[in-house]
């Protein structure tokens, strides 16, 4: 798989769009391994490879473990969420999959529960960033940067 485009070089005042948005989020009230869960969970769901690689090394420097990384692919059976967690991360999904029934009241009643709106927004905002980010990668075959190596 060859790179399309390097929109960072292509378009640079686009990119600062994105990363100004990025700014916001990683400056919000929201703890940080929280942030790279969310960013984690919406690229599995839209098979980001690069992003992936990214955030699963990002949340690990943060403390998060990978057996916690392993199982948000099924974090609705795994116990070792925290009901704000959980509550992040159907939020996450909901936006994510929005073509597939919107955001359900359930969902939105569950992330009440466990954030302000304060809160809210910027896990709103955290959600759309990353998802921003997923579209950008993937459209234009970013290549993952990974420690592992094609072997001959």
């Amino acid at each position: 798989m060859r790179q399309r485009i390097d929109a960072t070089k292509v378009t640079p005042a686009a990119y600062k769009a994105v990363a100004a948005l990025q700014s916001f989020v990683d400056q919000s009230s929201l703890d940080a391994r929280l942030r790279e869960l969310i960013k984690i969970r919406a690229s599995q769901i839209n098979g980001c490879a690069y992003c992936l690689a990214m955030h699963t090394r990002d949340a690990r420097k943060l403390g998060e473990t990978d057996e916690r990384m392993h199982l948000l692919n099924a974090w609705r059976e795994a116990p070792v969420f925290s009901a704000r967690e959980q509550a992040a991360l159907a939020w996450t999904e909901a936006l994510t999959l929005i073509t597939q029934g919107h955001v359900p009241d359930e969902v939105y009643e569950q992330v009440r529960r466990q954030f302000s709106e304060d809160e809210i927004v910027e896990l709103t905002l955290a959600v759309i960033a990353i998802n921003s980010w997923n579209r950008i990668a993937i459209s234009f075959r970013a290549i993952p940067q990974t420690s592992q190596k094609i072997a001959a």
